[in-house]
């Protein structure tokens, strides 16, 4: 990997990554919020790419979230979701993706089991709705050139599916 500089300007200041080296941030906001941050050294073609959100929470929140964080997922709440589990365990992405408390247990790519919680997707780059979670699917490099992410090649049926099944992870 590269050199990356992680930044959260309202609460920090930069902090260097250094690919093959532990590195720790500790960061502390004094009002609960949701805060920006940026890689603030260029890591290469996903510079750009790279914003992330800090959100700052009461205690009690927080240790509600990392809770619920730390469950399996549950079980497909409806015929389309099931499907959708199916889609997800045969096609290709379970070969890079886990979500726990099922079959799919690969760490290449980000851990799913609760994808329905997040605000974005694709590291940021796009908002976790039906329509942009379809876009990143099928065309990745649309979205994030260069991801390594491969596009899907599934039905629309399938998608659809793949959708019901992913949006209902929380």
């Amino acid at each position: 990997d590269v050199l990356h500089s992680f930044w959260v300007p309202q609460l920090q200041a930069k902090t260097d990554m250094i690919s093959g080296k532990v590195n720790r941030m500790w960061i502390q906001a004094d009002e609960p919020g949701r805060y920006r941050g940026q890689c603030a050294e260029f890591c290469g073609l996903q510079h750009a790419q790279m914003a992330f959100y800090v959100v700052a929470q009461p205690r009690p929140d927080f240790d509600a979230w990392l809770d619920r964080q730390a469950q399996s997922a549950g079980s497909p709440s409806n015929p389309g979701a099931d499907a959708g589990e199916t889609v997800f365990l045969d096609e290709t992405c379970a070969g890079c993706h886990a979500v726990r408390g099922t079959e799919a247990v690969a760490d290449l790519g980000p851990d799913l089991t609760h994808l329905a919680t997040r605000e974005t997707i694709a590291a940021g780059a796009l908002d976790n709705n039906r329509g942009d979670l379809a876009l990143w699917i099928t065309d990745p490099q649309e979205v994030k050139p260069g991801a390594s992410m491969p596009p899907t090649d599934l039905s629309s049926q399938e998608l659809e599916d793949l959708l019901d099944y992913l949006e209902q992870l929380d």
